[in-house]
């Protein structure tokens, strides 16, 4: 990519497919701006994505760019979704040519780079036409998705079906994601194309598995036919994706104007590390991931735990107590003596005591540089933000090291608080008396109802299956623990209670 010289202009400049020349020969504000070398009009397509967001315009949408800079790569991307918001980002990217800035901030640095490679979006929430048009281009070989946790119609690895699934299914006018997908595949099959490749990029303990009993579920709902044929030729690769990615804010936009002269509606503001290991299965052809720094393969399942119950298990545990506590950003929770000692612990002594470390990475290390992404205040990385969707992060992130302890008789201490820290939140109370709007969940109110319950008895809490499983419930060692640590925070608050017990924990481990 060529680099802008700096020479701040007197007022920003909207980013459109006509500045990038702009951009090339001279015009910045106070920073460089990379921007594409490679010629977007040659760029085909090949992969239609579901969900477009931040994180996905961080991550895949990246890696694509990089491959179209680096290489012949003419590997593109078609967004499509079928939320409100989707229509709102389509709206941007149409007017800014499916342009927008990348900036990697860490500290006082920052990088940012104009990302080419989403060329064009198809909205499918009032009409699905468009994008099915699209996945059932032969040019199409990959669907891909963030739809969140809670997206798939997957409980306990069985798919959920309902009339409403099963009216989807029967469709030609789709209106939702697995809907969509299900007709696109059932097309191509009449048409004599091959299935094209479902590839999920959810946080999920086996996404691509998770994303494969989706679509058969819905595919068998349409005929069984279809699910034959999707299960014998389709393709569903397992894949660990990390990159921290806050949802832009207009406190965002205004930093790129002012320190870039760029006027963009929705840019990407992350931090600079970005990993993927992903499972190479795929059906129909694929684009050399492994020329842009993709791990490719055969066994995606320990880089998935170790982000998983690392990453993503700290990220929960943390939350919900800061919440409690009154913190607004991540980076000001970790800098808190008694978070970080919690984490720490949590990590070291629960979670990771469980995992196979995946080749080439020492888990200690990796703990450790967690710590100190957490700790960056440059990309403001929001509470609110870690604290959505807890009924469908706690089956991944926390209750499998949970199950994993109570099996071995290992501590659990930490794991504990995790628990008694989303009761608290669930409760609607701060430490402080303030009331706490709890985040979106799809079953926020049976949650909350659930917590209100355990007030009087704990065990309630801990027997709840959607969320904790139906295994833990059962231990007296975890409910003499969690009743303990409801205890002390109603009495005492988070930081206090986080304090004592991470001293605790790390007395009981004795030296390092």
């Amino acid at each position: 990519m060529d680099a802008a010289t700096t020479g701040k202009p007197t007022s920003p400049r909207q980013l459109t497919p006509t500045l990038l020349k702009s951009l090339a020969t001279g015009f910045s504000g106070s920073h460089p701006v990379s921007v594409p070398r490679y010629d977007r009009t040659k760029l085909s397509g090949g992969v239609v994505h579901l969900g477009v967001g931040g994180f996905h315009r961080a991550h895949l949408a990246v890696y694509l760019d990089d491959l179209a800079e680096s290489s012949a790569s003419t590997w593109s991307i078609t967004g499509s979704g079928v939320m409100a918001h989707d229509e709102k980002i389509a709206s941007v990217l149409s007017e800014q040519g499916g342009l927008y800035l990348l900036a990697e901030r860490e500290g006082t640095s920052a990088h940012a780079r104009i990302i080419g490679s989403l060329t064009d979006f198809a909205p499918a929430r009032h009409n699905s036409a468009p994008v099915l048009a699209r996945l059932v281009d032969p040019a199409t070989k990959i669907v891909s998705l963030t739809v969140t946790e809670g997206g798939y119609p997957v409980e306990h690895s069985r798919y959920v079906g309902d009339s409403a699934q099963a009216a989807e299914a029967a469709s030609e006018t789709p209106r939702t994601t697995f809907g969509i997908i299900t007709v696109a595949q059932d097309r191509r099959r009449n048409l004599g194309l091959a299935p094209l490749t479902v590839l999920s990029c959810d946080n999920l303990p086996g996404n691509g598995n998770v994303a494969r009993v989706a679509v058969l579920g819905v595919a068998s709902e349409r005929s069984a036919a279809l699910a034959t044929w999707l299960e014998t030729y389709g393709a569903f690769p397992n894949a660990m994706v990390d990159r921290i990615t806050p949802a832009t804010t207009d406190a965002d936009r205004a930093w790129v104007a002012s320190e870039f002269g760029i006027e963009d509606a929705w840019p990407v503001v992350c931090e600079p590390f970005r990993q993927w290991a992903l499972e190479d299965t795929f059906a129909c052809g694929r684009p050399e991931f492994e020329n842009a720094g993709v791990l490719m393969t055969s066994d995606v399942i320990p880089y998935e735990h170790m982000k998983l119950r690392l990453l993503n298990g700290s990220h929960s545990g943390l939350a919900y107590h800061a919440a409690l506590a009154g913190i607004t950003y991540v980076h000001d929770a970790v800098l808190h003596p008694a978070v970080e000692l919690f984490i720490r612990e949590l990590m070291s002594r629960e979670a990771a005591p469980n995992l196979e470390a995946p080749a080439g990475i020492d888990l200690v290390e990796y703990q450790n540089s967690l710590v100190q992404r957490f700790s960056n205040p440059a990309i403001a990385d929001t509470i609110a933000r870690l604290c959505l969707d807890g009924t469908a992060k706690f089956p991944t992130f926390i209750v499998p090291s949970l199950e994993d302890q109570l099996t071995k008789g290992g501590p659990i201490s930490m794991l504990t608080l995790v628990l008694a820290g989303w009761c608290r939140y669930l409760r609607g109370v701060a430490d402080n008396g303030s009331p706490i709007v709890a985040s979106h969940d799809p079953f926020l109110n049976e949650a909350i109802e659930v917590a209100k319950r355990s007030a009087s008895n704990p065990a309630v809490f801990l027997n709840y299956e959607r969320a904790l499983g139906s295994k833990i419930g059962a231990s007296d060692r975890l409910l003499a623990s969690f009743t303990e640590a409801l205890g002390d925070l109603d009495r005492d608050g988070s930081l206090v209670t986080l304090q004592r017990w991470g001293n605790r924990s790390k007395s009981e481990a004795g030296p390092r």
